[in-house]
């Protein structure tokens, strides 16, 4: 099976490409280096020409007000060249819980391209991931200084992206789920828990101070970013990862 997977070069693309290449199928990498634009649809006939399945895992360069407009373009773009090019399946990355913290403006854009993959002509797949172990340094370097790092409550369910580009993967050989499929890692922390158990593993002597108000992840409330029932449950903890 031929399988376009646009943003294919990236963290999570690259890995999907390699699994989908140990399956047996023609995966092939799109991305700015190979001349494919998604905002301008330049060089998107012929990335998407003789593909039966499009992984879209390009991400916005911010996160702010211009994230919705990003999301809004490249979709648009993306499902019109899909249907004209005959696509059967278009299979999207976004974020557990990206419909319920609506104080962040990147998760509502994620919402807005869950909404139009939805409401488009392709046969469609959506995969929800939590929050990567890999992004845990950048995280904490939000609120962070020479001394300290400033985290929230805020509980979190952390996954590997290796475990995530499987999923991915998996999605986009099957048939189309017409709906999403959440994925997380085994297990829940408070963030400054978390932020803890980094720095102890990478022997940082800074404290972690506990602040509500700190950070991105300061906007969610409750369990919004935890897996709910149904989610598929990776294997990978956050210690064998750090012991990696």
């Amino acid at each position: 099976m031929k399988i376009a997977v646009i943003g294919g070069t990236g963290f999570i693309g690259s890995r999907v490409v390699k699994i989908l290449k140990t399956n047996g199928h023609e995966a092939v990498p799109h991305s700015p280096s190979t001349g494919l634009d998604l905002i301008t649809g330049q060089g998107l006939a012929e990335a998407l020409a003789g593909a039966e399945v499009v992984v879209n895992l390009t991400n916005s360069p911010t996160f702010d007000e211009a994230s919705l407009a990003f999301f809004q373009t490249t979709m648009d773009n993306l499902l019109a060249a899909a249907k004209a090019a005959g696509v059967g399946h278009t299979v999207i990355l976004s974020i557990v819980g990206a419909d319920l913290v609506p104080g962040l403006v990147y998760y509502r854009a994620k919402a807005l391209q869950e909404n139009i993959l939805k409401a488009g002509p392709v046969p469609y797949s959506i995969v929800r991931a939590t929050q990567f172990f890999e992004f845990m340094d950048a995280t904490m370097s939000w609120s962070a200084d020479e001394n300290t790092v400033r985290l929230p409550t805020t509980r979190i369910q952390p996954i590997a992206a290796d475990d995530v580009a499987q999923a991915v993967a998996d999605v986009s050989m099957g048939t189309p789920l017409q709906g999403s499929r959440d994925i997380a890692g085994p297990e829940v922390f408070p963030l400054d828990e978390l932020g803890r158990i980094t720095l102890a593993a990478k022997g940082d002597k800074r404290s972690v101070v506990t602040d509500n108000s700190a950070g991105l992840f300061a906007a969610a409330e409750g369990d919004a970013l935890l897996a709910k029932h149904g989610a598929v449950i990776a294997k990978t903890t956050y210690r064998q990862w750090l012991a990696r």
